[in-house]
């Protein structure tokens, strides 16, 4: 069976399923490129208010293919860089997309598969679902951004340990921890994701838009220059039709409808 990322629409929801289950659904260049492509098409479409990425079947995602790796050691090292630049295509894109993503695991998110997940602004996992940072089992090192990721979200010791132990780590584990929004009954993580969507979906679009550009940007700046940040994008919320949409319904006690 041919991998693929398989893109379909369900209301204002577009849902991006990962496609390759003989392999429990690893990933590869055809899809870091054709999830590039399927936000493009999403951030230019009014229709769609967000986007989930789920595994088919009983895993979300096992990472790079050991075997396409075992080859690549054949081949130029410039292969494997342009491989891992289509992968971090791909998670960019997920952080700078202006709409809400959300990843739903059920069985294991490992390696890139962890990655890909945490690029995402939320994450509702099955319960019993693990994810792993099996990098050094195998005498590698992490990419798809998941170093900086648990840097940010975590105590160094904590992340020294998933990362140098390639341990698997339960779901529980990390929803203690925030890095896992909600758990759900196993085999129902699709289903709690697209009830997220669909409270997402109906709230304004461009305040969304600027509440994921800020936390974003506020990793990396001052408090002064963030302050700053914050006042134009409020001052721009409030003269966006959406705000007077908002209010109005807000002191009428009536249910907005966002453009």
């Amino acid at each position: 069976m041919t991998a693929e990322l398989k893109s379909r629409t369900e209301g204002q929801t577009m849902v991006l399923t990962i496609s390759n289950p003989s392999m429990r659904n690893a990933l590869g260049p055809e899809m870091y490129a054709a999830g590039v492509e399927a936000l493009n098409g999403a951030d230019n479409s009014n229709d769609v208010r967000n986007v989930v990425i789920v595994g088919e079947g009983a895993w979300f995602c096992a990472g790079g293919s050991l075997q396409r790796l075992a080859g690549n050691r054949e081949r130029d090292p410039s292969v494997q860089a342009e491989s891992i630049d289509g992968l971090h295509n791909w998670i960019d894109s997920i952080r700078a997309f202006p709409k809400p993503v959300i990843a739903a695991v059920e069985g294991a998110a490992a390696g890139a598969g962890f990655s890909l997940a945490l690029a995402c602004d939320f994450v509702i996992s099955a319960r019993d679902a693990v994810f792993a940072a099996s990098y050094s089992n195998v005498a590698l090192s992490p990419d798809g951004g998941l170093s900086w990721q648990l840097a940010q979200a975590l105590p160094r010791q904590i992340a020294s340990e998933w990362l140098m132990n390639g341990e698997r780590i339960a779901a529980t584990r990390l929803h203690e921890l925030g890095l896992v929004n909600k758990l759900t009954e196993p085999g129902q993580a699709l289903q709690g994701a697209m009830a997220l969507a669909e409270t997402l979906g109906a709230r304004a679009p461009n305040a969304l838009a600027s509440i994921k550009e800020l936390l974003d940007e506020a990793r990396g700046a001052t408090l002064v220059n963030h302050l700053a940040q914050e006042r134009d994008h409020f001052v721009r919320n409030l003269h966006h039709a959406n705000a007077g949409i908002g209010i109005a319904a807000f002191l009428g006690k009536t249910k907005p409808r966002y453009e």
